[in-house]
C-alpha cells in the first residue's frame, strides 16, 4: 500500500499504522476508484487549506475546498436499501475508519483540491501536534 508519510516526521506512527489498516481495501468512488491512503505530516496548530498546501507541496494546482467531516463519511458510511454485502462491508469499513480518525485527531477537516482531479485530505491534529489522517484522489467531470 503506498503511503503519504513525510520524512522528518516524528509523529506516532502506531497510529498511523491502524490508519493503514483501516485503509486495506477502501476506495473512494468516483469517476475513477481511487485507495484511501494513509497521511502524516509536520508539526502544527491548526488544520487550514494553507497548512495542507503547504504541507502537501500541491499548492498552485488549483482551487482548495474545505468540507466538514462529517459530511464527507456521512455518504461513505450510510447503508442504503439497495447494497448487497460487499456494500454493506465496504460501509462498515468506512465507519471504523472515521470512528479511529475522531478517536484520535481532533480538528478533523476534509480538503478538496483541484479541478476535475482532485486531491482529497481527510485530516486532524494527532495528540503530538502533527497533522494526520487519510488522502484519496477524485475525477469530477
Amino acid at each position: 500500500m503506498q503511503t503519504f508519510f513525510q520524512k522528518n516526521n516524528k509523529s506516532d506512527s502506531g497510529l498511523f499504522h491502524e490508519i493503514e489498516q483501516a485503509c486495506e481495501g477502501l476506495i473512494y468512488i468516483s469517476e475513477t476508484d481511487s485507495p484511501f491512503i494513509p497521511f502524516a505530516g509536520q508539526l502544527t496548530d491548526t488544520v487550514t487549506a494553507d497548512v495542507i498546501l503547504q504541507q502537501t507541496g500541491i499548492a498552485g494546482e488549483g482551487p482548495v475546498e474545505e468540507r466538514e467531516f462529517a459530511e464527507f463519511f456521512d455518504r461513505l458510511t450510510v447503508i442504503k436499501d439497495w447494497y448487497g454485502e460487499p456494500e454493506k462491508a465496504r460501509a462498515k469499513k468506512f465507519v471504523e475508519l472515521r470512528m479511529l480518525l475522531e478517536e484520535n485527531l481532533r480538528e478533523l477537516k476534509v480538503f478538496r483540491i483541484g479541478r476535475i482531479q482532485l486531491d482529497i485530505f481527510a485530516v486532524g491534529i494527532n495528540k503530538d501536534g502533527f497533522l494526520m489522517g487519510v488522502t484519496t484522489k477524485a475525477v469530477e467531470t
